[in-house]
């Protein structure tokens, strides 16, 4: 073998014709959250109608209650909608998912894998993204080689196409499932930000409703003691 190695694998290899693609949707089953759902959702809306606008036949799975609620709203059919997601997903949850669209793909079933979720880039940024999970792409060596560089023959234990075959499926699996936990992660920052400026609003209106209570409090005091300072003189 040479240097530049090029891999195959059904999972690598786009399809000759896209006609069906599956775009799924990562959402909250609750609120409280500020605008997580609403930023992945209308992501997911525009790479919905860029799809349907190249004449592809797209399929709709939604994970989130939010989600489900909202394509409802907008007279969108899903194919399939999942509430079982947690806080925590599970890989073996989501292993179950992944397999099925492995198959599917392999099968020419589907010819497209979007995900549309919250991207977790740092505890201070978190972006909605719509990432294309399959095909994954060709595989070749990042370094080119020259007519002068030098070329190695590499044996592989068991073979190139047996490794393959466990770890494309294997890497696939593994970036479905970071996109899970990375909207799990997001949601929950997310709500906190929410909780954090609810508190902080709800201070500020507990500080402004008692300066006014104290302000009304002082001048009806200042009201009765004049009346009482009025009744005595009158007494006199």
């Amino acid at each position: 073998s040479q240097a530049n190695l090029e891999f195959h694998h059904p999972l690598l290899e786009k399809h000759e014709t896209e006609q069906n693609s599956v775009l799924l949707i990562l959402t909250s089953n609750r609120g409280l959250c500020g605008g997580y759902n609403s930023g992945v959702l209308k992501a997911a809306l525009k790479r919905y109608k860029e799809l349907k606008a190249d004449g592809q036949n797209v399929r709709l799975e939604v994970s989130g209650k939010r989600g489900i609620s909202f394509l409802k709203f907008q007279d969108i059919a899903a194919s399939q909608t999942y509430t079982h997601f947690e806080d925590r997903p599970t890989f073996e949850e989501v292993d179950q998912l992944a397999s099925r669209f492995i198959t599917e793909y392999i099968e020419g079933k589907i010819d497209r894998l979007d995900v549309a979720y919250t991207e977790f880039v740092s505890s201070s940024r978190q972006q909605p993204v719509v990432q294309s999970l399959l095909p994954i792409g060709a595989l070749e060596s990042s370094v080119e080689a020259s007519a002068t560089a030098q070329k190695y023959d590499y044996e592989f234990l068991p073979s190139a196409q047996e490794i393959l075959e466990e770890i494309v499926p294997t890497a696939f699996k593994a970036r479905l499932f970071k996109c899970f936990l990375d909207a799990a992660v997001s949601e929950q920052i997310a709500r906190m930000v929410a909780m954090k400026g609810a508190t902080e609003n709800a201070n500020e209106m507990v500080g402004t409703l008692s300066a006014q209570y104290n302000r009304a409090r002082q001048t009806q005091i200042t009201s009765e003691i004049l009346e009482i300072i009025g009744g005595a003189a009158a007494l006199e």
